[in-house]
């Protein structure tokens, strides 16, 4: 099992060149659950988790990783215990899938420590987690968009931080795929321990694979708990402007989004 860490933010304020972005949010993640941030475009998701990834600089407030201010840190002593896969990685022209993939165990390395066994079976393994083993001598400029992506999350497996931040880890994939994906972070989350924290567009997938939702609209938190909980038509309707039923998953037992359309809204005579 992985150590288990606490990362809190606090009263934080995120932005870039206008204003503020994330205003004066607050949340503390479950450690060893799986997060995942929902929430309409431009809603401050992707920001949010740079600034958890000390990635972008609070304008104030702060992100605490075990109680100590993360943007007060060195990079490498994040790199150990979190790991980060933004929305629209850019790896070097001409590299190959392995050499990617083993970038992932950089945050390991050192001074004085060269590749190791460890480091041999930690790429082995997230390659074959990911189904992408097959694609190791490939150049990732090469592959199609579902391929890179699968490739992305393999390198941030090969980290083994004991924190996982993702952003719309299952863009470009199709939907076997996609549940392929939530599938492995499940099993990482369950079998390690792993803090997973991702930002997702599918409500129905976020609310099946997630212990812990976050809502957000206009860079603030609407509502946050379990999907069962929190979620409901009303919330909906607030963070999304979308009309919409909650079932129950008959699978899952998890709140099933069924949006209203206009011309679905009602049914047929």
């Amino acid at each position: 099992m992985t150590a288990e860490h606490t990362l809190d933010v606090l009263d934080l304020h995120l932005g870039y060149d206008g204003p503020d972005i994330v205003r004066g949010l607050t949340t503390a993640i479950p450690p060893r659950k799986v997060t995942a941030i929902i929430g309409a475009n431009a809603s401050g998701k992707s920001t949010l988790l740079r600034g958890m990834a000390r990635l972008l600089a609070p304008r104030g407030g702060q992100v605490l990783l075990d109680g100590v201010p993360v943007h007060g840190m060195r990079s490498v002593d994040v790199a150990r215990v979190v790991g980060l896969l933004p929305q629209s990685p850019v790896a070097p022209d001409g590299i190959t899938v392995g050499d990617l993939v083993a970038r992932g165990r950089y945050p390991h390395q050192g001074w004085f420590r060269h590749w190791t066994p460890q480091d041999d079976l930690a790429v082995g393994s997230a390659l074959a987690a990911t189904g992408t083993a097959d694609l190791v001598d490939r150049h990732l400029r090469d592959l199609s968009g579902g391929q890179r992506q699968r490739v992305w999350i393999a390198m941030a497996l090969a980290q083994e931080t004991d924190v996982l931040l993702l952003d719309e880890p299952t863009t470009f994939l199709d939907l076997n795929f996609q549940v392929e994906v939530l599938d492995l972070l499940t099993d990482l989350n369950r079998a390690r321990g792993t803090t997973v924290v991702m930002v997702l567009h599918d409500l129905n997938l976020a609310c099946r694979y997630a212990d812990h939702v976050v809502a957000m609209k206009a860079g603030e938190i609407v509502v946050e708990g379990r999907p069962g909980d929190v979620i409901d038509a009303a919330v909906i309707a607030d963070v999304f402007d979308l009309r919409c039923d909650v079932l129950v998953d008959p699978r899952s037992g998890t709140p099933m989004i069924v949006p209203l359309g206009r011309h679905h809204a009602g049914s047929r005579v």
